[in-house]
């Protein structure tokens, strides 16, 4: 299973004090060193974090994964022909919101998101939807294309009790149908090194993609060590299923 390390937060940091450190290219190979499969970052389109130099400096020194988050604008996928990261994933976006809250509309907005799958795939880029555990997504990501969708996991990361084994629940079943579908499959939001086994151990997933607590993480004990951990979670997740 792949791990894909988003290293927003990073340059999150940087930019409280609009200064140069610290760097997202060395966080990225730190990153490395300790055992990532792939590095995420999410191009806003108000720049808050990730900037334009970050995704060039990314693409010319990462030998791993390079997953391109963005909208789907004009400006964006322009960019994304520009840089030609492995991979992109269309992800929502609203210029208040302090994280991704939940997955694409592909009911209004069907018809734009087909349009960047179409430029951006003619260029041999893949790209993968962020969409809600829901069978109409998964449709929907079929019909229009997609190589791949990432399942939202965050309600099951905020959820309690039983909730949280329902939500679970949604995302085992998901997965099942997107791969039934031909779709490859992915995860991610909100998940931590507590509540990422249950996930990592369903089948079929792909790759989960994780940032903001293997950031938090490594804030305190240094990246190459966060890395590592949840390396070991998914792991011993993946033995127990086989």
């Amino acid at each position: 299973m792949i791990l894909g390390i988003n290293i927003d937060h990073i340059a999150t940091i940087r930019e409280a004090r609009k200064g140069s450190e610290p760097d997202p290219l060395m966080a990225a190979t730190l990153a490395m060193l300790g055992g990532a499969d792939g590095i995420t970052v999410h191009l806003r389109e108000d720049r808050r974090h990730i900037n334009d130099r970050d995704l060039k400096g990314l693409r010319e020194m990462v030998p791993i994964e390079l997953n391109l988050e963005m909208a789907a604008t004009q400006e964006m996928v322009g960019i994304a022909l520009s840089v030609k990261p492995d991979m992109v994933t269309l992800v929502p976006e609203k210029r208040q919101e302090l994280t991704t809250e939940g997955g694409l509309d592909l009911i209004t907005r069907k018809d734009l998101i087909a349009g960047a799958i179409q430029k951006i795939q003619q260029a041999g880029i893949p790209v993968s939807l962020f969409i809600n555990p829901s069978i109409i997504d998964i449709d929907l990501s079929k019909s229009i294309g997609a190589d791949m969708v990432e399942i939202h996991t965050g309600h099951y990361a905020n959820a309690h009790a039983k909730r949280h084994q329902d939500e679970l629940i949604k995302i085992k079943d998901a997965a099942e149908i997107a791969y039934r579908n031909e779709l490859m499959v992915n995860a991610g939001h909100g998940l931590n090194y507590f509540n990422v086994k249950a996930v990592a151990a369903i089948d079929g997933i792909r790759a989960l993609y994780i940032g903001h607590s293997i950031i938090s993480r490594a804030v305190l004990v240094g990246m190459e060590r966060a890395v590592r951990e949840m390396k070991e979670l998914i792991g011993c997740s993946r033995k127990l299923t086989e």
